[in-house]
């Protein structure tokens, strides 16, 4: 923590940090692929952060400074998704940060990093805010190197969480548009939910991705696995084709010029980088069946299985879900989404009873359309490209709020405020 900091090398509570660099700053981690939102008071405080964004440690980092402090912050998020961490600059009035923080947590997801920028040098308070959950408490003067510390500590401190989760999908069955789901699951988590999103394409021989997103990078996914000795986060960067400014795109070769018979952990440091360094990782993962493709499956945070409404698929969807259970007793169960749903003249399991018969509510249901998905593939675009107003965008947007979280109940978090919050108001009643 940043306070801990300046006691440590200061003697007292809320000294004045350098921040003029040094060989402390040789230390300081570079951020993850993070958005980070800063709602200020003063421009003194606004003018830092918009420095800090030049500094070489923040350049992944996709950093937001608006003006109006925490009462802005309330009602910005109250018809938009949180970012990763917000950056808060509070008074000094002691009780009225409390308040504002109250009114944050009712609108704010619950995995979103809160940095407060106050103005008393008060341990109490600092503790106070620590056991709210608040992820650092900054009083000025600081200069960037200590904003750009601070923020690089939230995820590069010993024991913190990992930055972002991966998820994996599969289809029950060759050609049911697995791919094409998790495409356009991406696209929302990127452009609407504004979270960082890598796409990477693990069918080496015949992956589609780049078509879909009209890319055509000359590396890729096989850079990762040919050349192990050589994986780091720095490779991995290089490798990423961008697509839009928050979705990045780990393309396959999709040539037949070698095979592609790996080992089972091939993929297992680029799962590691992923995870540390990129809010959400999505993996498409072909229908093959190999002790790599098991092994991706049972490691990755959330799985979504895309299956049609047909007996084949009802069998093979059966098995991976069994498969998973079993291998995965402490994890959610996957998500089940059909696709393909009311194909002309086909006779299909009705959507109830194949849901029924695995035990497993879907979490999207995706009508069989043709000309719009043919639409958009032969196009390089996505959904929302092609027809922006069509509904299945919302199918779209409302599973790619679930493997993120963000439609989770918020109450959670406020639930962390309430006891002080209580004692304040007991107080002033009394």
């Amino acid at each position: 923590m940043m306070i801990k900091h300046v006691q440590e090398q200061a003697g007292g509570f809320g000294s004045q940090a350098d921040g003029s660099g040094g060989a402390a700053a040789q230390v300081i981690a570079p951020l993850p692929r993070v958005s980070i939102q800063a709602f200020c008071e003063t421009p003194e405080i606004a003018r830092l952060i918009e420095q800090s964004t030049s500094d070489r440690r923040m350049e992944k980092a996709h950093v937001k400074v608006q003006m109006g402090g925490g009462l802005a912050a309330s009602e910005a998020y109250k018809n938009a998704p949180t970012p990763n961490v917000i950056v808060i600059e509070g008074d000094a009035h002691r009780e009225r940060l409390l308040e504002t923080l109250d009114r944050l947590a009712e609108v704010c997801d619950n995995d979103t990093k809160v940095v407060v920028v106050g103005q008393v040098n008060d341990v109490l308070l600092y503790r106070e805010l620590m056991r709210l959950g608040v992820s650092d408490y900054l009083v000025p003067p600081f200069g960037v190197v200590d904003l750009v510390r601070s923020l690089s500590e939230i995820f590069r401190a010993p024991g913190a969480d990992p930055v972002g989760r991966t998820v994996a999908f599969v289809g029950a069955k060759g050609g049911v548009g697995a791919s094409t789901v998790a495409h356009n699951v991406s696209w929302a988590i990127a452009r609407q939910l504004k979270l960082d999103c890598v796409v990477v394409d693990l069918d080496l021989a015949f992956g589609t991705a780049g078509l879909d997103f009209n890319q055509d990078p000359p590396q890729g996914v096989a850079e990762v696995v040919f050349a192990p000795d050589r994986l780091d986060a720095a490779l991995v960067d290089r490798l990423l084709s961008k697509c839009t400014e928050q979705l990045s795109l780990l393309a396959a070769p999709a040539t037949l010029d070698r095979v592609y018979d790996f080992h089972e952990d091939v993929f297992d440091p680029l799962l590691e980088i992923l995870r540390s360094n990129v809010p959400c990782a999505v993996l498409d993962i072909p229908h093959v069946w190999t002790a790599w493709s098991k092994r991706t499956l049972i490691a990755a945070d959330e799985v979504v299985l895309v299956a049609s409404p047909d007996l084949a698929n009802l069998r093979n969807a059966k098995n991976i879900i069994d498969l998973l259970r079993s291998a995965r007793p402490n994890d959610a169960a996957p998500r089940l989404v059909l696709n393909q749903v009311n194909v002309p003249k086909r006779a299909e399991i009705k959507p109830n009873d194949f849901a029924k018969a695995l035990d497993l509510q879907p979490s999207a249901i995706v009508a069989f359309d043709p000309q719009l998905f043919g639409t958009a593939a032969n196009n390089g675009q996505m959904i929302a490209e092609t027809a922006p107003s069509n509904k299945v965008n919302d199918a779209f947007l409302e599973l790619a709020k679930k493997l993120t979280g963000k439609s989770e109940a918020r109450r959670v978090k406020k639930t962390m405020l309430d006891p002080i919050m209580a004692r304040i108001n007991w107080k002033k009643a009394g």
